[in-house]
């Protein structure tokens, strides 16, 4: 997939050079591992912050679908600007949030809430439970 092949080429990039905010918190490739793991795991993920009025915007979209979404609050995170520099190198972007579904990323809060008036996200949130179903062991997107 291509979003794997990006994060194994984030990974390897970010871990060139000494940056001390990552030399305290987990490694590179380890953080890259985490992102991996929590996307694939998770039908719906928001790399988000507490603060970030667009991040309250796109998880309040997914609450009032009754989805349910993986938050992952980059400012309660000791190495949450890690993850941020290595979704950058993913996503083409450093903003906050990151909306990933079903393992791909689909955007921040603005694409996300334009795909939901298209009609278009909660196919895309149905594509995840069906292909979970198949799977019954991972967890499901819906409730």
């Amino acid at each position: 997939m291509a979003l794997w092949g990006a994060l194994r080429a984030a990974g390897s990039r970010l871990s060139m050079g000494n940056n001390p905010s990552t030399s305290m918190g987990l490694s590179n490739a380890a953080t890259v591992n985490k992102i991996q793991e929590t996307i694939s795991d998770n039908c719906v993920v928001i790399f988000s912050k507490t603060t970030c009025t667009y991040c309250k915007m796109a998880k309040k979209l997914f609450q009032d679908m009754n989805v349910n979404y993986t938050a992952i609050e980059l400012d309660m995170y000791e190495n949450g600007s890690q993850f941020q520099d290595i979704l950058h190198q993913m996503t083409g972007g450093r903003t906050v949030p990151r909306v990933f579904i079903n393992g791909a990323f689909i955007g921040g809060a603005t694409d996300t809430q334009r795909l939901h008036q298209q009609g278009k996200l909660l196919p895309l949130v149905h594509q995840c439970q069906m292909r979970r179903a198949k799977n019954s062991d991972l967890p499901c997107g819906l409730p």
